[in-house]
């Protein structure tokens, strides 16, 4: 059995956010693989503990993977400021092709057109992929699961960050469908009296009060914060507020274009203009023009270049969400040239945490070896990019640790879902298993 298939069965997906089935991108022919370590989410350490706990894995990982798709180079992209996970990954690069690429401490240093283009010096076509000119690009943690996967392994844990308004901010590995209530209240319990979430992180996470939320493959994190913290209160306004606004108070200052990254970095991404899309909407119906198609929703323009704090990258998400509706595809220019400023323009992580009022919650999320061990977990059914799975499994089975819960349908993008632990079905529904775990197990 080939690498792709081990990785296919064992439900391998990019773990930093995106879950893009990873057999997909082993399945493809690229000169370079590169793991993304850049964490550039503030407050959020779950990639530097993984690189710091679990070098050997990664490293072996982006081997097997550089095997799989004839890659020569391979490049691990990692903060120099995290300097004990720089030193595991030297020390485990040692006598391999892999190498370091130490970056700045910037957002969104994650962003893979960033990546690429720092990495390599190749800028990926308007629209495109890493694919399109040679490299394929994966989170820390989907190189450790690579790993598992051939020996294997299949994926039925969740290694995530829980900082913020919480006692002991900790990096934590707990089984797939652990609820996010039970990991915060391994980091000691919140400290305030109305905690909301932000899953993934401030910038480009999803703003939640559901503390029953399940891990699922793509959780990296939750920030805990109080319901009246500004940034939360922002987060959590209605689309029709936050467009509402933006119609009435807009004056294409283009703050939020200028500091853009995938503008400066030269792509058509000017989100001035689609906050003009507000201002045509008297019909009823929603108009926006095409100039948010390439944006990558960082969240910069909407929570530090707004100096009204108006909200341009949702306004960005309407906007890509309409054009794919109406199956839209970007029409203007196609060509890519790195703007004069960008180096100069680039945001620090510490300046982008004294915007967001997060500084005083800047505190160590040390890793901890001691997993949960929940008795009851639910399996959302999707987990990552493309369809749901197939349930295989009804109320009242008894499974067994990595047993395949969930298969993808036929000829259909997804990754397959797993028991993280020996346990009977309590429930299937139309979006997920509930899982309870044997006394043995």
């Amino acid at each position: 059995m080939n690498l792709v298939e081990q990785v296919r069965l064992a439900g391998v997906v990019g773990a930093g956010g995106g879950g893009f089935p990873t057999h997909i991108k082993l399945a493809a022919k690229a000169d370079t693989v590169i793991a993304n370590g850049a964490e550039c989410e503030p407050l959020l350490h779950k990639d530097a503990a993984v690189m710091e706990h679990q070098a050997l894995a990664m490293v072996q990982g982006i081997q097997l993977a550089m095997a799989a798709v004839g890659a020569a180079t391979g490049v691990v992209g990692i903060k120099a400021k995290n300097r004990h996970a720089v030193e595991a990954v030297e020390a485990a690069c040692q006598g391999t092709a892999v190498k370091v690429q130490l970056l700045g401490d910037y957002y969104p240093a994650g962003d893979e057109y960033d990546l690429v283009q720092e990495v390599t010096g190749r800028l990926i076509p308007p629209g495109g992929i890493p694919l399109n000119v040679g490299v394929v690009v994966c989170n820390v943690e989907t190189f450790v699961n690579i790993t598992a996967a051939a020996a294997g392994r299949p994926v039925t844990h969740k290694t995530l960050t829980i900082a913020g308004a919480v006692r002991a901010p900790r990096t934590i590995t707990v089984p797939l469908g652990t609820s996010l209530r039970e990991c915060i209240a391994a980091a000691g319990g919140a400290t305030v009296a109305d905690p909301v979430l932000a899953i993934g992180g401030m910038m480009m996470g999803e703003t939640t009060d559901e503390l029953d939320r399940p891990v699922s493959k793509t959780t990296g994190g939750a920030i805990v914060l109080a319901r009246d913290h500004h940034v939360i209160e922002r987060k959590l306004k209605p689309a029709p507020v936050q467009n509402a606004i933006g119609k009435s108070a807009c004056d294409q200052c283009r703050y939020c274009t200028e500091l853009c990254p995938r503008y400066l970095l030269g792509y058509a991404v000017e989100p001035h203009q689609v906050m003009r899309s507000l201002a045509f909407t008297a019909t009823g119906a929603a108009h926006w023009n095409e100039w948010a198609a390439m944006c990558c929703a960082c969240g910069l323009c909407t929570l530090y270049a707004c100096p009204e704090e108006l909200f341009p990258k949702e306004a960005c998400d309407q906007s890509k969400a309409e054009m794919k509706l109406a199956n839209q595809k970007w029409s203007g220019p196609t060509t890519v040239k790195v703007h004069p400023m960008r180096e100069g323009r680039r945001l620090p992580i510490k300046t982008l945490m004294k915007k967001l009022n997060i500084a005083q919650y800047e505190h160590p999320a040390p890793w901890q070896d001691a997993a949960l061990a929940p008795r009851r977990v639910v399996l959302p059914l999707k987990q990552g990019a493309g369809a749901a799975c197939l349930p295989l499994v009804r109320a009242g089975d008894t499974v067994t640790a990595g047993q395949p819960l969930g298969a993808i349908p036929e000829k259909a993008l997804g990754a397959i879902i797993h028991a993280p632990f020996a346990g009977t079905v309590g429930e299937v529904t139309a979006t997920s298993i509930t899982l309870n775990r044997n006394q043995a197990g």
